[in-house]
């Protein structure tokens, strides 16, 4: 009987140990999960910054002045203050645009946007505190070379997008340096650029009938940007309008449909036989003329579209 106890004690004994043993196991295996998360530094968030971000976020001229090209800039914020808050990723704005919980969702080239992994190193990051790392500033990417089309590619969204962003989204966005998006028109992601909520500003398939084309050109004034000089350069000029023209792709390729009936409003010179900067006009018999335009006059349409995406003149009055 006495060794039948010694026995179980024994048992018990060996049954403690590989308890306590599994248990020793498990918390180093937790210890070791949370110390993992905390070494999530600026330094991995770097290459992610470099692919997606700085494109637009770096430089004078970096889109809401936020640069996110080093450490210090990144904490430092944009014109409207931090977007980060230690150990508080539900109340930093980088996290809520990077998910789309604020709006526009970032990257603006996006969809396709950040992978959930991703996005979770930037959570982490946060909640951790957002430690520096050994890397704490990108090599010279004021210098990045723009995005563009290889040969035979299509021109899409991806390749225009930083373009909007950092010379046109600082005044067309919510609470911009303008207050509010002047005239309601936001530059801040590709549903936004085609809307056609009180008219249409680009016309797939049509450059010349696109009233953002021609304010970028001068054609239509104000010449856009509205801070230029220095306007956007040719070769910018050129890729806008062969985005348009070849149809106004998303970053997939796909051509957007011609909003066949949207408003438009255009400015510039009209020229004979009822054209306006070269842009053939359908002037009809019901056609409200204001002010006798004569051809060298500087003057406003007002229409909607056709389903080929000409313009059926409403009203034509000299400005």
């Amino acid at each position: 009987m006495c060794i039948l106890n010694q026995q179980y004690k024994y048992t018990v004994s060996l049954e403690s140990r590989s308890l306590i043993t599994g248990l020793l196991f498990l918390s180093l295996s937790l210890a070791t999960h949370v110390t993992a998360k905390e070494t999530v530094t600026y330094e991995k968030l770097a290459p992610i910054l470099a692919e997606k971000c700085i494109m637009c976020h770096s430089g004078n001229n970096a889109a809401a002045e936020l640069r996110l090209d080093s450490y210090d800039s990144l904490l430092k914020g944009s014109a409207k203050g931090s977007i980060v808050k230690a150990g508080d990723p539900a109340a930093s704005e980088l996290l809520r645009r990077l998910k789309g919980t604020s709006q526009p969702r970032m990257p603006m080239t996006g969809p396709p946007f950040l992978s959930d992994s991703q996005i979770a190193l930037f959570e982490d990051w946060i909640t951790n505190g957002m430690k520096r790392g050994a890397v704490t500033k990108l090599e010279k990417p004021a210098k990045q070379q723009p995005l563009r089309p290889k040969p035979g590619e299509p021109v899409s969204w991806q390749h225009v997008a930083p373009i909007f962003a950092t010379r046109c989204a600082k005044c067309h966005t919510d609470g911009g340096l303008m207050g509010n998006a002047p005239e309601d028109y936001r530059l801040t992601s590709y549903t936004a650029t085609l809307a056609t909520g009180d008219r249409v500003r680009v016309v797939p398939g049509q450059p010349k009938a696109s009233e953002l084309l021609r304010r970028i050109r001068g054609q239509a004034k104000p010449r856009m940007p509205f801070d230029g000089p220095p306007y956007l350069t040719d070769d910018e000029i050129v890729l806008i309008e062969d985005w348009i023209a070849q149809g106004s792709r998303d970053t997939d390729g796909q051509a957007a449909p011609v909003p066949t009936g949207a408003r438009v409003r255009l400015h510039g010179t009209l020229g004979t036989d009822w054209q306006l900067d070269g842009l053939h006009l359908d002037v009809r018999s019901g056609t409200r003329i204001d002010k006798s335009p004569r051809p060298g006059d500087y003057v406003q349409v007002r229409g909607r579209l056709d389903s080929s995406g000409s313009i059926i003149v409403e009203r034509l009055r000299r400005r």
